[in-house]
């Protein structure tokens, strides 16, 4: 195991992030995880809890205190929000957490980042500048071309563009682009998940991946030379397959990874077959993120109904690629 503990990120209070932070504490032996600790306000988790909480001032002290209480560096303020019902004032002690959980990862004092889910619309109210978490951890980490997975036991999909409306697919991409996405891509699925050695498909962008032409130019034009760039490269890649056949079981035993064009052809595979156990890894960083694949949940948040189970898979998955790091 790593020698330090994972931090998490506080998210969206007046969401379901305290309830499984504190679901996923109860789970840890249960769910064998590695030690971790939550950057965030103690009082609130205490205020919708007995769990036993204890306030730490650096992420060193979190192994000592894991097997009986919840860890938690305190942030500078307290929360407001209450179940369901944000507080403008939260914005930046949700900012202050995600900046202080990513230092700790790069002075190599904790062993990765593992985000609460949150709540964009009221950060931007607030000033915060960034698309989302992906964009934010990767300009405070330095890292120039992050790249996100979705992570789940049965499939993992890139999506090569991300929000965009399918207008605009086409022609944000380009053959260098995915080149250098296949290239993070085939680079983690190697050395983060341990795959030897890593295949990765790319997914063709029309139907019957363009027909020769006839369906539409981009997958020979644009996709096929990137795949081949690759395999020139001595990488096991193959594409583009038809979106429509690459899914099914014995298709996806043929590959470790699928690079998909758009947000949709990659998140509804997924989804269907792994919704409540994906996880959203950040690619490309130089150091390990990885985060619940839902949202806040302002409608069930304070019912007892929220799962954790995506955010244990997220602190497992985070706690085995950084182990694998720490052992290079």
């Amino acid at each position: 195991m790593s020698p330090h503990p994972l931090l998490l990120s506080m998210g969206e209070p007046a969401g379901i992030c305290g309830e499984i932070t504190l679901a996923a504490w109860q789970a840890r032996n249960l769910q064998n995880l590695p030690s971790f600790a939550l950057v965030g306000d103690a009082g609130f988790l205490r205020a919708i809890s007995d769990v036993p909480i204890v306030e730490i001032s650096h992420p060193a002290e979190a192994a000592g205190v894991f097997d009986t209480a919840l860890p938690v560096i305190p942030v500078s303020d307290s929360v407001r929000a209450r179940a369901g019902a944000p507080a403008r004032e939260d914005a930046a002690l949700v900012i202050e957490s995600i900046e202080r959980a990513v230092a700790a990862c790069m002075a190599g004092e904790a062993s990765g980042i593992v985000t609460n889910p949150i709540n964009k619309a009221l950060l931007y109210d607030a000033g915060f500048r960034h698309p989302g978490h992906t964009e934010f951890i990767a300009e405070l980490s330095g890292a120039e071309l992050p790249v996100m997975m979705i992570a789940g036991p049965s499939l993992r999909v890139v999506p090569a563009t991300i929000h965009l409306p399918l207008s605009a697919v086409p022609a944000a991409l380009s053959t260098d682009w995915l080149v250098a996405v296949g290239r993070i891509v085939l680079n983690a699925l190697l050395h983060d998940f341990g795959c030897q050695p890593p295949r990765v498909a790319f997914a063709g962008l029309n139907p019957h991946a363009g027909e020769g032409g006839a369906l539409g130019m981009e997958d020979d034009a644009i996709i096929r030379p990137a795949a081949e760039q690759l395999r020139r490269e001595g990488h096991d890649v193959v594409g583009p397959l038809p979106a429509d056949t690459m899914f099914h079981a014995s298709a996806r035993a043929r590959y470790d990874a699928a690079i998909c064009m758009y947000h949709d052809q990659a998140l509804v595979p997924v989804k269907t077959l792994d919704f409540d156990l994906g996880v959203n890894v950040t690619l490309g960083l130089p150091i390990v993120r990885t985060s619940p694949d839902h949202g806040t949940a302002f409608d069930i948040a304070g019912k007892g109904m929220a799962r954790a189970d995506s955010l244990i898979q997220a602190i497992r998955l985070a706690g085995e690629i950084a182990e694998r790091r720490a052992a290079r």
